[in-house]
């Protein structure tokens, strides 16, 4: 393990006013986003579309780094070159998926464990050979009624931290993402008690398989109010109660946090970062590694059509400038009227 290497590739992708697309949806998941636009679910569809997100005038001025699909990082750009070449050669860093999605949890259903972990090695040779210089793993942790387990928390913890060794045994920075689900009719204190739990286990199974944390990044949830529950937080409470649980469980050797936007839509998920960013106070960089929210409007824009690149990337631009405002809490309402694309 070369920590000076891990380190170093960790802070590039927190580097100020920047942070991280997440263009990794599977085939199943892009084929109900394509869907909603009308576009056929095909290779060549997909590779177009997250093209032109990559070859966005300027995009690499507000993103950092791309987590890819194992499709993606192995496809050559309509006029040549492998896409993971693309991004390097416009100073962004590959990044790959290499969970295998969620199964459920044994003894209770309604929970989900990832899986993954088998031959993660060699597929993480072959990545860093295609580009790849950081990886992604996801868990789930359901809210309900009598959950998140126990048993659940910590099975996903120790997977996440073994995942991570993995990775740092092969010099590929791993993002930690133990994702609290914002499905249910649960409120923010809720979402509080089970975020500071789910972090305080992951940080002790990544102590456990010796995972160092200055080569690591950490994609969470924010801390907010369950999509079912009728009273919504603010921005600044929301800010506030993340800055709060994250100062009790998140060490400060972390060299970043780079949030998920966990179904929010995508002004909420860009103000709630730049709320944060504006009352400060942690050790950590605070970014963001968005999908939907950063690809929900180039998409509409797109809609499979080569006559709308040009527009689908000015909307994809306007994301991302916004967010990489809201990194340095100097995101404004009015910014979403003064970029968005003539």
């Amino acid at each position: 393990m070369n920590l000076q290497v891990l380190n170093d590739t960790a802070r590039a992708l927190v580097a100020p006013g920047k942070g991280i697309l997440a263009a990794d949806e599977s085939t199943g998941t892009i084929e109900k986003r394509f869907k909603a636009i009308g576009v056929e679910n095909t290779e060549a569809n997909r590779r177009d579309y997250r093209e032109l997100m990559f070859t966005a005038p300027k995009v690499e001025q507000h993103i950092s780094g791309v987590i890819l699909y194992d499709e993606t990082i192995r496809q050559k750009g309509a006029k040549g070159g492998a896409l993971p070449e693309i991004l390097a050669k416009r100073g962004i860093l590959p990044g790959i998926k290499v969970d295998k999605g969620t199964l459920a949890m044994p003894l209770s259903p309604d929970e989900k464990v990832t899986e993954g972990l088998d031959g993660l090695g060699k597929r993480l040779d072959e990545y860093k050979a295609l580009g790849a210089r950081f990886a992604k793993w996801r868990a789930v942790i359901t809210i309900g009624k009598g959950l998140p387990s126990e048993a659940c928390l910590r099975k996903n913890a120790d997977l996440l931290a073994h995942y991570a060794a993995i990775c740092q045994d092969k010099d590929v920075v791993p993002i930690v993402e133990p994702e609290v689900l914002m499905d249910g009719d649960h409120g923010i204190e809720r979402c509080f008690e089970v975020t500071e739990a789910t972090l305080r286990l992951v940080f002790v199974a990544l102590q456990q398989h010796g995972v160092v944390l200055e080569g690591i990044l950490l994609k969470p949830n924010m801390v907010i109010a369950g999509s079912g529950c009728r009273q919504q937080a603010a921005a600044e409470q929301v800010a506030a109660e993340t800055l709060r649980c994250f100062r009790r469980t998140v060490p400060a050797a972390v060299p970043g946090i780079v949030f998920l936007s966990g179904g929010q839509s995508d002004e909420v998920a860009t103000a709630n970062l730049s709320c944060m960013n504006k009352l400060g106070g942690g050790p950590w960089p605070l970014s963001f590694s968005y999908g939907r929210a950063l690809q929900h409007a180039p998409q509409h824009a797109w809609q499979g059509k080569a006559a709308n690149v040009d527009a689908a990337q000015k909307a994809f631009l306007h994301r991302a400038k916004c967010n990489g405002a809201a990194a340095l809490g100097k995101y404004t309402v009015a910014m979403e009227k003064e970029l968005v694309p003539a």
